[in-house]
């Protein structure tokens, strides 16, 4: 059962990211939709994971 939610996890951010390139290369309205909603959510993430960083007393350096 939890190998079918991973695997459906797995299946939406592969079909997020093949939205973000498609939309990058003037794809229809929805997939341009759909890269929206998957970047907004890497963002989310990315912002979640520094402010646990930083919580933690770890370094939130990213390597820039």
């Amino acid at each position: 059962m939890i190998a079918l939610v991973l695997l459906g996890i797995l299946a939406l951010v592969v079909g997020g990211c093949v939205c973000v390139v498609w939309a990058e290369r003037g794809g229809p309205r929805w997939a341009r939709a759909v890269a929206a909603v998957t970047l907004g959510a890497g963002e989310l993430l990315r912002s979640f994971g520094k402010n646990r960083d930083q919580g933690l007393g770890q370094s939130a350096d990213d390597g820039d």
